[in-house]
C-alpha cells in the first residue's frame, strides 16, 4: 500500500472535494477533530476557507548571513529562555540557533510568551535586524512555531496566507493542509459563472481565485481573486433578492384597494394632524402600490419622530375601506400596546374594530379573538409575534404592517404574508424603520423592498440638545436633569440592566439600585418610577399612564422605552453606562425627548473604554440628524453588526465590506437584475450549478424555498 504521504494518482484514492477531512495528507483522526470543530468537514470545506489575509515575508537566511538594518527572515533552535522585569516594560526574551550562529530575540510586555516558546522549540521568525553590542538582535518579531521538522526552509520572498485559526488549529497547520491538497483538487473546481460572462467583467475563474488566495505570487494578482469572491458574495444575495421579487411579482396576487377623495377625506379627518409634505409623499406611494394586484413590499423609513405610524394607519384603514383586515406587528410588548394606544385615540367613536393580541393578553381572550378575527368581525389588529401564530387566521388580510422591521427576520415576513389565506394571494406588506438605512445596506439586506423615506419632522418639535459626561462628573449633570424637572419638564433615566444580577457580574447599572441611588441622592424628594420588560402588561400600562398624566417625575427604565413612546413633556432623558449601546440604540433613546414643543436635553454618562466606543459617543453628540448617524454607525460597524444575521437572517459577508466595495455592489445588483430578467426561475440546465450555490449560501436566509 502506497504510504500517505506519497499517495498514488488512482480513481480509488484520488482526493474530491467531498473527501472527508482525514483524507488530507498528514491530517489524522485527531487533527481532523479539530478542524470538525471548525467546521471544516471536507476536503472542500478546507479549499473554501480562505485566508483572511496575506502577510510578506522575506526568503529565509542562515542567521550568520543577516544583516543589521533589514528585514530578515530567519529559522533555528531556541537555546534559552528568560522573563526580564528590571523595568516598566517586562519583556520576555530567547536566543535562537542555527549552525551558523546565534540571534537575540526580545518582545516587550510579552511575557504570556514563556508558555509558547521553550528552549528546544524550533521557531521561524522575521522582523528588523539590529546590531545591539557584539550580537544581533530582533525586537518584537513575528513568529511561527514550526512543527513539521520536515517543512524545506523557503528560498523566496512570499505573501504568506494567514488563516482564520485557533488554538488547537493554528494557521501553519490549515496552510500545510491546504498545501496538500490544492494542486489535486484545483482541477474538480466548476465555475457557475459563464466564461464570457466573467471576460466582460474581467474577473478570474473560480479555481485561479482559490489558487491565488492560497498561494498568491504578487499583489495584483491577489487583489482580482479578492475580486472575484467579493463579487461572487454579492452577486449570488443581489440573484436571490432579485429572483424573490420576481416570484412575489409573478406568482402572488395582492387585493386591489380602491381608493376616492371620500376615502382619503374620510381617513385624514380621523388623523390628529395636517401631514408634512413628506408624508403626503410617501403616502401617494403607497396609494399607488396598493391599487395595484401586485402585493406591495414598501419599506417606509424615517428619523425617530417623523410620522410613520400616521402613514402606516392610512394604509390600513383603505384597507378596512375597502372591506379588507389590516394587521400592525411590533417586536415588543410594550410597543405594540403604545401602538394600539394610539389606534386607540385616533379611532375612537369609528365603526372600525380593532383588537390587541400579545403573548399577555389571558388564553380565554385570546381564543375569542381569534375566532372574530378568522370570521371577519376584527377589522384592524395589533400585536407581537403572536400574530404569527398558526392558530391566528384571517377572513382577507388586506395589508400587514411591521414596526422596527429589522428585529425581524425575513422568515417572519414570509409567515405574516402567507396569512393572505391561499397560496397564491398576499397581503400588501409595508415595513418600518425609525433605524434609517444606509444606501449600501438598503441594497443588499432590503433589496426586495421598495424604498419610501420620510425625511422631515411635524413642525412643533422641540429641539433636542446632547451633552456628554464622564463618570466623575455625573453629579454635575444630575444637577442639570434635577433643573429641568423642577421646571415643569419630566426625565427618564435609561439604565442596561434591570437587576444587579443581569450580567452575572454586577458591573452593570441596574434599575433597582438607580431607583434607590436617585431617591437617596440627585433625585430627593421627586416622583420616582421605574419600568421594565419584566413587568406584567396591566402594571406596565398603569405606570405609562401616570407618566402621560405627569403623575411621575422621573421613569427610570431600560431600553423597554427604546420606541414607541410619546410623551410630549418628557424633555430630560439621562442615560447611563451610554457606551453599552449602540448608536442607532442611543438616537432611538434619545427620540422619547424633544416630542413637545419645549427645548429637551440628553445627558450620556460614559467612559468608553475602546476608540470604537469613544467615535460613538462624540457621533451621537455631534449628529443629530438620524441618517447622517446610520453612515456613520456603518463605518464603524460594518453591516454585519448594523443588521447582522441575528437581525436580518442574513450570514455575515466573509470579504465583502462598505464602503471600499460599493461599486463592486451596484455592479452585481445590475448584473443579477439582468440576469433574472432573462432567466426568471433560474430554470435553464446550464443554470443548475448557479441555482444550487444561491440556494446553498442564501436560499434559507432569503426564503427562497419557492423558487428553488
Amino acid at each position: 500500500m502506497a504510504a500517505r504521504g506519497s499517495r498514488a494518482q488512482t480513481p480509488a484514492n484520488a482526493l474530491a472535494l467531498t473527501s472527508p477531512i482525514e483524507a488530507v495528507p498528514g491530517v489524522g483522526p485527531r487533527r481532523g477533530a479539530a478542524f470538525r470543530r471548525h467546521g471544516i468537514v471536507s476536503v472542500g470545506h478546507l479549499l473554501y476557507h480562505i485566508p483572511h489575509r496575506h502577510e510578506y515575508e522575506e526568503a529565509e537566511a542562515p542567521i550568520g548571513s543577516l544583516v543589521p538594518g533589514r528585514i530578515v527572515s530567519a529559522r533555528g533552535e531556541v537555546e534559552a529562555t528568560r522573563v526580564v522585569r528590571q523595568s516598566r516594560r517586562p519583556r520576555f526574551e530567547a536566543v535562537l540557533a542555527d549552525h551558523t550562529g546565534r540571534l537575540d530575540l526580545v518582545w516587550f510586555n510579552q511575557t504570556y510568551l514563556q508558555e509558547r516558546i521553550h528552549p528546544g522549540a524550533r521557531l521561524r521568525v522575521q522582523g528588523k535586524a539590529q546590531r545591539r553590542h557584539a550580537t544581533l538582535q530582533l525586537v518584537n518579531p513575528k513568529f511561527e512555531l514550526i512543527t513539521n521538522e520536515r517543512e524545506p526552509a523557503r528560498a523566496g520572498a512570499r505573501f504568506r496566507p494567514v488563516y482564520p485559526a485557533s488554538e488547537d488549529l493554528p494557521s501553519s497547520v490549515i496552510e500545510s493542509a491546504v498545501a496538500g491538497i490544492l494542486d489535486e483538487v484545483l482541477p474538480l473546481v466548476e465555475d457557475h459563472l459563464p466564461e464570457e460572462f466573467r471576460r466582460e467583467r474581467e474577473l478570474p475563474s473560480l479555481a485561479q481565485a482559490y489558487r491565488i488566495m492560497h498561494r498568491p505570487r504578487n499583489e495584483d494578482e491577489l487583489r482580482a481573486a479578492r475580486r472575484r469572491l467579493t463579487y461572487d458574495e454579492l452577486f449570488l444575495l443581489q440573484l436571490g433578492v432579485h429572483l424573490k421579487r420576481a416570484y412575489v411579482q409573478a406568482r402572488l396576487h395582492a387585493p386591489v384597494l380602491r381608493w376616492s377623495p371620500a376615502i382619503d377625506r374620510h381617513i385624514r379627518a380621523r388623523l390628529p394632524f395636517s401631514l408634512t409634505p413628506a408624508q403626503n409623499r410617501v403616502v401617494s406611494e403607497i396609494v399607488e402600490d396598493l391599487r395595484k394586484p401586485i402585493p406591495a413590499n414598501r419599506l417606509i423609513q424615517g428619523d425617530v419622530g417623523s410620522g410613520k405610524t400616521v402613514v402606516a394607519l392610512y394604509a390600513m384603514l383603505m384597507a378596512v375601506a375597502t372591506k379588507h383586515q389590516a394587521a400592525l406587528m411590533a417586536p415588543t410588548e410594550l410597543l405594540a400596546e403604545q401602538h394600539f394606544s394610539s389606534v386607540s385615540r385616533l379611532l375612537a367613536g369609528s365603526n372600525v374594530r380593532f383588537e390587541l393580541l400579545t403573548g399577555s393578553v389571558p388564553e380565554a381572550e385570546r381564543s375569542s379573538l381569534r375566532s372574530r378575527l378568522s370570521a371577519g368581525e376584527v377589522d384592524l389588529i395589533v400585536g407581537t409575534h403572536a400574530l404569527l401564530s398558526e392558530s391566528v387566521a384571517f377572513q382577507s388580510l388586506g395589508v400587514a404592517v411591521i414596526d422596527e422591521q429589522h428585529r425581524f427576520g425575513v422568515h417572519q415576513r414570509a409567515t405574516l404574508r402567507e396569512k393572505a389565506g391561499d397560496a397564491s394571494s398576499s397581503p400588501h406588506m409595508l415595513v418600518m424603520t425609525a433605524t434609517p438605512i444606509p444606501r449600501t445596506l438598503s441594497l443588499t439586506v432590503f433589496g426586495d423592498l421598495d424604498v419610501s423615506t420620510i425625511d422631515e419632522l411635524p413642525p412643533g418639535r422641540g429641539q433636542v440638545k446632547t451633552r456628554w459626561f464622564v463618570p466623575d462628573r455625573s453629579e454635575e449633570a444630575y444637577a442639570q436633569a434635577r433643573r429641568r424637572i423642577e421646571a415643569g419638564g419630566q426625565a427618564y433615566v435609561v439604565v442596561p440592566a434591570i437587576d444587579g444580577d443581569s450580567d452575572g457580574g454586577g458591573s452593570l447599572r441596574d434599575v433597582r439600585s438607580t431607583v434607590q441611588r436617585l431617591e437617596a441622592g440627585p433625585f430627593s424628594g421627586l416622583r420616582i418610577a421605574a419600568i421594565h420588560g419584566r413587568l406584567k402588561r396591566e402594571t406596565r400600562e398603569q405606570i405609562m399612564g401616570r407618566f402621560r398624566s405627569g403623575l411621575i417625575d422621573v421613569l427610570v427604565a431600560t431600553t423597554v422605552i427604546e420606541v414607541g413612546v410619546d410623551v410630549p413633556n418628557a424633555s430630560v432623558m439621562v442615560i447611563e453606562q451610554a457606551d453599552r449601546f449602540g448608536l442607532a440604540q442611543l438616537h432611538q433613546l434619545r427620540g422619547r425627548i424633544g416630542r413637545g414643543e419645549r427645548e429637551s436635553l440628553c445627558i450620556l454618562i460614559a467612559g468608553p473604554q475602546t476608540p470604537e466606543a469613544h467615535a460613538r459617543m462624540e457621533a451621537i453628540v455631534k449628529l443629530s440628524d438620524g441618517f447622517a448617524l446610520a453612515e456613520r454607525d456603518f463605518e464603524l460597524r460594518g453591516p454585519g453588526e448594523l443588521f447582522g444575521s441575528r437581525q436580518s437572517g442574513l450570514p455575515p459577508f466573509r470579504l465583502a465590506s462598505f464602503p471600499a466595495d460599493l461599486d463592486l455592489l451596484n455592479l452585481a445588483r445590475r448584473d443579477a437584475a439582468a440576469w433574472v430578467k432573462r432567466s426568471p426561475m433560474l430554470d435553464r440546465p446550464e443554470e443548475r450549478l448557479l441555482k444550487s450555490r444561491l440556494l446553498k449560501a442564501f436560499g434559507h436566509a432569503l426564503a427562497l424555498g419557492d423558487v428553488a
